[in-house]
């Protein structure tokens, strides 16, 4: 027998949310709605509190829908089961009367964990939570990255495209500053050998020796060009622009990464050494592991 026998059964939606009262498998009085916000939630209260036995909650996990509900029920130190929307589907296909086209709606939840009880799982820390949207946030910044890269290789092929094998690789902070301060062949050509060495030497990583080599090679390169825009195009800004982006887009992912690190540590430091310890996985993936799978 289940210990729990008052269920809530709750539809989420956008705005707004679906509520059905289910005592020992039997409706109990008419469904209601309420607004996901505070005043809907004080309203579920108040209609929880009704009842000498706390009723559990069951609600499908509807993306960032969900998340304000789930806030308020563990504010509250409310028992809910959050349904995976597949699982909710599979469990009332195997375990409810029903046509295959009905939804899971407010009353078929509840009954599933009526036919089908599913174990309650103790809220994760909330560490695991802002983990996740960092490790979402790292992923626009990702994809950001890859946009503007794009964006730059094809805005060169018109401006200077011989830069791009100025150094062994056409991506880093080095490169794209290198870029920014050459984004046009005649960029350097309009330079004598000393203007340029200086402003290469001006960047932090490169020595006098490599400063040497590279503005060697940036003349070289600058001689064999033949863009079709001058220096003065718009394309120019648009170059700088992407590299601008570049920059701090690159930056700010360090940032989230050493964030996700610290929160990491302190959700679950056992796991993230475990993960770094196996071969092929470095603190990138090993945060995203723990951020991603949460409390094993």
């Amino acid at each position: 027998m289940m210990k729990q026998n008052i269920i809530f059964g709750i539809d989420v939606s956008s705005k707004s949310s679906t509520v059905c009262v289910v005592i020992d498998r039997i409706k109990h009085g008419e469904t209601f709605k309420i607004t996901n916000d505070s005043f809907g939630y004080q309203d579920l209260l108040d209609r929880l509190n009704q009842y000498l036995i706390t009723p559990l909650v069951v609600f499908e996990a509807t993306g960032v829908y969900s998340l304000s509900l789930q806030a308020f029920l563990e504010d509250y130190h409310i028992k809910y089961l959050k349904l995976n929307p597949l699982k909710a589907k599979k469990l009332m296909d195997n375990n409810l009367r029903h046509n295959k086209t009905d939804k899971v709606d407010a009353y078929r939840l509840a009954l599933i964990q009526f036919n089908a009880p599913q174990k309650l799982r103790a809220p994760q820390p909330k560490e695991y939570h802002e983990l996740q949207n960092a490790s979402r946030y790292y992923e626009e910044l990702a994809q950001a990255l890859i946009i503007n890269k794009n964006q730059l290789h094809r805005n060169l092929q018109s401006a200077f495209p011989q830069i791009e094998s100025i150094l062994s690789t056409s991506s880093g902070r080095v490169y794209w500053t290198i870029v920014s301060l050459f984004p046009h062949a005649q960029y350097v050509l309009n330079h004598n050998e000393n203007q340029v060495f200086q402003s290469l030497l001006a960047i932090s990583g490169i020595g006098r020796q490599r400063a040497h080599y590279l503005t060697t090679r940036l003349y070289a390169l600058a001689r064999q060009a033949y863009p079709y825009d001058n220096e003065s195009s718009i394309t120019i800004r648009a170059i700088q622009r992407n590299i601008a982006n570049l920059l701090s887009l690159s930056a700010e992912r360090d940032n989230v990464i050493n964030y996700m690190e610290k929160l990491a540590m302190q959700a679950n430091a056992r796991s993230l050494n475990i993960y770094e310890s196996i071969p092929g996985i470095a603190k990138t993936t090993a945060v995203r592991l723990v951020a991603e799978l949460g409390d094993l």
